[in-house]
């Protein structure tokens, strides 16, 4: 089995391109939304984000609101409020990296000759880049990240230029995750062209099983 981490910038495409890989025969979980799980109420990470974070970021049902959870994480430039992303990251990214390693652990059990997929944000910034045999960056330029995020949100293209900076900050230039990868994803172009590179990717990746 191959173990691939798949990691780029906010909004740079990751989840499409890692459908591409799951149409082509490999097997993919989101470290997202294995964050998204252990912070369920009754979950040890949930109580820990809260006691951090406060009664603040939650919903009237007791769940995480995910939007004040990242606004009270990641910090207000413009009010001169501080980042706590590493906070929340020393909190999260334990669990969510025990958690990758029990799939990863299965999906080789069940297939030796697997492509084992885990799409992250935040590979190289947690320091788990040696956890995989190849390590896969999506990029796309600047601007389309902005577009992309409003889209995705709902919301104008000046909100989401803040909101966009505003992660950024909390992650690796693409020119650090492009160094440290085994594969470039160029998202920039059509949907065609990104998948004829994720095809060619993935052939490499299945010679390497």
């Amino acid at each position: 089995m191959l173990k691939v981490g798949l990691t780029g910038g906010i909004a740079s495409g990751k989840s499409v391109v890692g459908e591409m890989f799951v149409v082509l025969g490999a097997h993919l979980i989101q470290a997202d939304a294995i964050s998204h799980e252990l912070m369920q109420p009754g979950e040890a990470v949930y109580r820990e984000v809260v006691r951090h974070f406060g009664a603040g970021i939650l919903n009237p049902d007791g769940k995480v609101n995910r939007a004040r959870l990242a606004e009270a994480a990641f910090g207000d430039p413009g009010t001169n409020q501080p980042s706590r992303i590493q906070d929340l990251n020393r909190i999260v990214h334990p669990a969510v990296l025990r958690r990758q390693e029990e799939w990863m652990a299965e999906i080789g059990r069940e297939n030796r000759g697997a492509v084992a997929i885990v799409e992250a944000a935040l590979i190289l910034e947690a320091g788990a880049a040696e956890d995989f045999d190849r390590l896969v960056v999506v990029t796309c330029r600047p601007e389309q990240r902005i577009e992309r995020w409003a889209n995705r949100a709902g919301v104008d293209k000046e909100t989401a230029r803040r909101e966009v900076m505003r992660r950024m900050a909390a992650q690796f230039p693409d020119e650090k995750k492009i160094k440290a990868s085994d594969y470039v994803i160029d998202n920039s172009g059509s949907l065609d062209e990104t998948r004829k590179r994720v095809e060619q990717v993935y052939a490499e990746l299945k010679r390497g099983t």
